[in-house]
């Protein structure tokens, strides 16, 4: 009996022995939690870098799709997700407990993906503050001669910046010259000095070369974009401009619902005209004295009026979608319920400028002067508001949260119920 007890009392503990012992839940429940830690992390970087989108003058459009580290990122995150996920229910199937061999290797090969993507995130940081603007952020290159530049326009700017009177600002590495404008349609200004042929665009994008154009001061080539207009049709003005300063010889000038569209009316004394329900789409009013001037409901869409007077001017309810008036002074100006989407108002002057109501999202206001400026009501998704001076503005229950307001002076400003 005492031997049969023995060989039983054997056979039991060497079967337990084969048993492999279960981790106590307490640890398991640890272990996972863990785990599953990781998921909402992962979920929100996939999420930030995906919709994340970052515009800035210098260094052009940043987003996912413009950079294969975020890619990298993005990859590595959803992985670790998927990961975190099926190891954490695997922890918990009896057939499995015992393989804990079977997570080494992906645990050490998630790490070391979650390393290279932290080297990854590293790296985008170092481009940031260090890298090339002129390549690094969609930046664009172009390759030309200095007979190019300055042979076909020799009066523009640019023949002005290459005739070796003035210093520029190079690369030190390169020599290649940094111009802060947007590089879309400056091949085409290229083709223009090279072959004097204008591109033929759709309007919105013929509305964008006029402004560069404009703003390189390339004469022939704006003079060139309105004969095309005016052959295709597409604008039809009414009158000219030898029309309109024959007009303007009078006491009071009204041009109410006349149709100027595409006209050249730079330079000229237009104070105290009235432009109430006209058709001014891609009028060139640069450097215009337009005080006092009525643009009560005209239509003034992709106009330029850059570093033109427009004191005291009314554009209440106008549409000056896509308007150039950088450098302009609007001081006490009335733009009221006008829409002013994608207009560029960099450096102008808009002192207790009256903007109630008005739709300014997607403008451009760096270093514009809106002290005293009344901006009830308006809509600023997405304006640029950087450098911009807005002491003692009102600004009550204005939405700035999507506003870019860094350097903005907001002294004495009037922001009660604003939004931040």
């Amino acid at each position: 009996m005492r031997n049969n007890n023995t060989n039983e009392g054997e056979r039991s503990s060497s079967s337990s022995k084969q048993q492999p012992q279960a981790a106590p839940k307490s640890l398991m429940l640890i272990d996972s939690c863990l785990r599953l830690s990781v998921v909402p992390l992962s979920v929100a970087t996939i999420w930030l870098t995906v919709t994340n989108h970052q515009s800035n003058p210098d260094y052009g459009d940043l987003d996912y799709n413009s950079i294969m580290g975020l890619k990298y990122i993005v990859g590595v995150s959803a992985i670790c997700a998927i990961y975190a996920l099926l190891s954490t229910l695997s922890t918990w199937v009896t057939c499995l407990v015992s393989k804990a061999w079977f997570f080494f290797v992906p645990d050490q090969v998630l790490a070391y993906l979650m390393i290279t993507s932290v080297a990854g995130a590293t790296e985008l940081v170092s481009l940031l503050y260090e890298g090339d603007k002129t390549v690094t952020w969609s930046g664009k290159k172009f390759c030309t001669t200095i007979d190019t530049l300055t042979n076909r326009e020799p009066d523009s700017m640019l023949a002005a910046m290459f005739s070796g009177r003035h210093a520029m600002c190079q690369e030190s590495q390169t020599g290649c010259v940094f111009i802060d404008r947007d590089g879309k349609h400056f091949r085409h200004i290229l083709n223009w000095l090279r072959d004097g042929i204008a591109p033929s665009l759709s309007d919105h994008d013929c509305s964008e070369l006029l402004r560069e154009a404009d703003y390189y001061q390339l004469l022939g080539l704006k003079e060139r974009i309105k004969d095309s207009w005016r052959e295709s049709g597409e604008v039809e003005a009414e009158l000219t401009r030898v029309d309109i300063i024959k007009c303007i010889q009078s006491e009071r000038v009204r041009f109410r619902g006349v149709n100027l569209s595409g006209i050249d009316l730079s330079k000229l004394d237009l104070s105290l005209v009235d432009f109430s329900y006209a058709c001014l789409r891609n009028v060139f009013f640069s450097r215009t004295n337009l005080q006092c001037a009525k643009f009560r409901d005209a239509d003034a869409e992709g106009s330029i009026f850059h570093n033109a007077t427009l004191r005291e001017c009314e554009f209440t309810g106008a549409n000056l979608r896509g308007a150039l008036l950088a450098g302009t002074n609007l001081q006490s100006a009335n733009l009221q319920d006008a829409c002013l989407v994608d207009c560029s108002f960099c450096g102008a002057d808009l002192r207790s400028a009256h903007l109630q109501n008005a739709d300014l999202t997607n403008a451009n206001l760096e270093g514009a002067n809106l002290e005293g400026a009344n901006l009830k009501g308006a809509k600023l998704t997405n304006a640029n508001l950087k450098g911009a001076n807005l002491q003692r503005a009102y600004l009550r229950h204005v939405n700035l949260r999507e506003a870019h307001l860094e350097g903005a002076n907001l002294g004495g400003a009037n922001m009660t119920g604003a939004i931040r």
